[in-house]
């Protein structure tokens, strides 16, 4: 008995309390909501729509943060890559030369980010906190805040609306693409062994001879690359570009990252835990909208489950160390 209880005290329940969360909400909003279609197919398959773009996102900033950094800049790279979108595709009806153009403005601004942290040594939240303002500014500029209509059906089936089998969302199936390429990048790559130790320990990371800097502009480039990404699926499912998509987008992100059981001074890192916490957000809304809360209301909750997570997961953290 006293053997099984030391094990259970050995047990770092900070990396599991995501998922023990994601059960408890659900068999709740279950018993509250199962009258109101909750458990409907239709409802959980809305879900991993509502929930796929936070989830690329974060995925990306699994490596961000686990390399204790942070990128505030997402949401605004979400705007103005459904706009590049939109354009590209209303001139030149292309979808190849939207994907490349929103990916590249995507990459460079994460790129101009990693370097502005690593060589003029700005700290990561004001760099990105300016970009933010920077891009958002650009995509409002760009249409004079006017939204730009997507009429390509190709484009909008690929990257938003359509369904595979007629029942599987392609969203889904882009949200598991991005998911399964994490697991293997930050798992199975010695790159994401590399964004753990420079989040762990950068001196002590640059002393076995990692380039801790070339780590984070790499993991900046990925995190503006997938926001750009995420944007063109928000162009697809709206069938049009707006300079509002993203807003807030990135404390999403970071709230389902952190719920995930990755910690904000970075050195860990999990992919699935993110997916998960992602979902557990995207729940929650959910069943906050079908509960018929106000969007005050839904404020106020979403904010004291995300402290009270991230809380507990800090407390077992603590304990387990």
């Amino acid at each position: 008995m006293q053997s099984k209880v030391s094990i259970l005290k050995k047990i770092d329940w900070s990396k599991y309390i995501v998922y023990i969360a994601f059960i408890v909400v659900f068999l709740f909003l279950s018993v509250w909501l199962g009258n109101r279609s909750f458990l409907s197919a239709n409802n959980i398959l809305n879900i991993t729509r509502q929930t796929a773009m936070i989830t690329i996102m974060a995925v990306a900033m699994t490596f961000v943060i686990g390399a204790a950094q942070i990128d505030l800049s997402i949401g605004s790279i979400v705007a103005l890559s459904s706009l590049i979108a939109a354009l590209t595709l209303r001139s030149t009806h292309s979808i190849f030369l939207a994907l490349f153009l929103s990916l590249l403005a995507g990459f460079i601004i994460g790129a101009i980010n990693g370097l502005l942290v690593t060589k003029v040594r700005i700290p990561a939240f004001l760099v990105t906190l300016g970009m933010m303002g920077i891009v958002r500014g650009s995509a409002m500029w760009l249409t004079n805040t006017a939204a730009i209509s997507i009429s390509n059906t190709t484009f909008n089936f690929i990257f938003g609306v359509g369904n595979i089998a007629g029942r599987i969302p392609v969203l889904l199936l882009w949200t598991l693409v991005f998911v399964v390429c994490g697991v293997i990048l930050l798992n199975k790559t010695s790159f994401g062994k590399k964004t753990l130790a420079t989040g762990g320990n950068e001196i002590a990371a640059r002393f076995t001879g990692i380039n801790t800097d070339r780590v984070k502009i790499i993991t900046f480039m990925m995190s503006g690359t997938f926001a750009a990404f995420a944007g063109i699926l928000y162009a697809g499912r709206m069938q049009a570009g707006r300079y509002t998509f993203g807003d807030s987008d990135e404390m999403n992100t970071i709230a389902a990252v952190i719920l995930g059981g990755t910690s904000m001074a970075g050195g860990t890192g999990f992919v699935v835990g993110t997916l998960i916490g992602s979902l557990l957000m995207g729940m929650i809304n959910n069943g906050l909208i079908l509960g018929g809360l106000s969007v005050s209301q839904q404020t106020i909750v979403r904010g004291v489950i995300i402290i009270l997570a991230v809380a507990l997961s800090n407390i077992t953290r603590k304990k387990a160390n």
